[in-house]
């Protein structure tokens, strides 16, 4: 599989594969150019490291930092713990108005970009029909559709659970080796210097892997809910952070250290509409499904259908596009800003909706998109980055060799802490040595560190 790499000077995309001989180096690909390497030179990680960390180490101190994460971060855990790939969105079982409802599900998919329609193209589609049938009146056909619809959600809510299931009960040390790439891939992005605006985490996830990542790296995530039984979906208190106060200093507080803003734009299988609220219920992570949760008495008899998961409407459109509308103002809002990275991973680039955010982001010149991904099956990714037409802020890492989740974590990721000793030590060698520290014979023949001082 080949891989393309595009970061710093890089004017183009560069397509690199694995030697024949399988010895962990690689070589470019027939009629591809790099201008630090020649045609028949081969390389291997630790010439990509050279490469690639420093320039993810400066973008990831942007005034502002964002994390998109996709369903291949959820495929990337599953199999670093199981050796399998976790679930996919198969098609619904509806056979109501089926031609319909699939003929639908496929024109909206084409316009989106993609070729054939997903479940949500499906849900869509069907709940929109639902609302039609409820208008004209039919109350048989709508009560029929409203089962099925309730019964393929109830499915899919079963297979996020199971692919939950299946990292939280796989061989101990692969799920802590799982889980121990996850909290280091996670603080990576969050060691930020208090400085620093706060880490924003969006994922268009159903499942809570991040969230368990999270509790495991003592990440607290900051998001729309608020209570502690049965937390409420609040439109207010955004700006709600944690703070802290220095000894000896008073009347300055500084942002406390492990804490990220967190998003989950499609919903989650958490989380209930309940009357006009939108409610995230106690549901165990890997849990067998969500029914046996439903049946608290603060629900009202509240039904798989009214899951929150994209595109899953309720009664009306004014509820419909409530919490979505808020949570997307929420992207746009943080990455649309000067100064601003945003990194996806494991985003194929397949909800136009967030395509179009990014796309608005990259109007602002000072802002950044980093776009890493084990492979682009469809061609969507690069046919996006061609559709944007400013190759000079966005950064490409496909294919295995950048993005696989370990070697990603361990090679290419700036460290996960906040270490200041780092930039203290390279300040300190840059006023020593200039920029390139002298080879230990010559600093020693100078007569040590004063010395040297003094002849700089």
């Amino acid at each position: 599989m080949s891989n393309t790499l595009k970061v710093r000077d890089d004017h183009t995309p560069i397509y690199f594969e694995e030697t024949a001989e399988k010895d962990s180096k690689f070589k470019l690909c027939e009629g591809a150019e790099a201008s630090w390497l020649t045609q028949n030179q081969t390389f291997s990680i630790k010439e990509l490291r050279s490469r690639v960390e420093p320039w993810l180490t400066a973008l990831f101190q942007s005034e502002h930092l964002s994390l998109l994460a996709g369903s291949g971060l959820t495929h990337a855990v599953h199999h670093l713990a199981t050796g399998k790939p976790a679930a996919g969105m198969g098609e619904a079982t509806l056979t109501s108005y089926k031609d319909e409802i699939e003929k639908a599900a496929k024109e909206a998919s084409q316009k989106a970009g993609r070729e054939a329609g997903n479940l949500e193209d499906q849900l869509r589609a069907a709940n929109e029909l639902l609302r039609g049938l409820e208008i004209l009146g039919k109350s048989p056909e709508a009560e029929t559709l409203r089962t099925e619809l309730t019964s393929t959600l109830q499915t899919f809510s079963k297979s996020i659970l199971e692919s939950e299931a299946g990292i939280a009960t796989a061989v101990e040390d692969k799920r802590e080796q799982a889980f121990n790439v996850l909290v280091t891939f996670l603080m990576s992005f969050a060691s930020r210097t208090g400085v620093r605006d706060r880490l924003n985490i969006f994922t268009t996830n159903y499942d809570r892997l991040i969230e368990a990542g999270a509790e495991l790296a003592g990440l607290h995530l900051l998001d729309r809910f608020l209570g502690n039984l049965m937390p409420i979906f609040r439109s207010s208190r955004l700006d709600l952070d944690m703070h802290y106060n220095p000894p000896g200093i008073r009347g300055e507080p500084r942002y406390l250290e492990g804490v990220a803003r967190f998003t989950k734009l499609h919903g989650s299988v958490d989380w209930v509409q309940t009357d006009k609220d939108i409610r995230r219920i106690g549901l165990p992570f890997g849990a067998e499904e969500v029914s046996p949760y439903l049946k608290a008495p603060g629900l009202k008899d509240t039904s798989a259908h009214k899951l929150m998961i994209y595109p899953n409407a309720a009664k009306d459109r004014e509820t419909s596009d409530y919490p979505y509308v808020e949570l997307f103002r929420d992207l746009a809002a943080a990455v649309c800003r000067p100064n601003s990275t945003l990194i996806t991973y494991g985003y194929s680039f397949g909800d136009e909706h967030i395509n179009r955010v990014i796309r608005d982001m990259l109007t602002v010149p000072s802002t950044h998109l980093v776009v890493i991904a084990y492979n682009d099956p469809l061609g969507r990714i690069m046919q996006t980055y061609q559709e944007l037409g400013r190759p000079s802020q966005i950064s490409l890492m496909i294919g295995p060799a950048l993005a696989d989740l370990q070697i990603l974590t361990e090679s290419f990721l700036p460290k996960a802490a906040i270490d200041k000793t780092t930039f203290r030590m390279s300040e300190l060698l840059k006023q020593r040595f200039g920029t390139e520290p002298h080879p230990a014979p010559v600093a020693e023949k100078a007569g040590g560190d004063s010395d040297v001082a003094d002849l700089l």
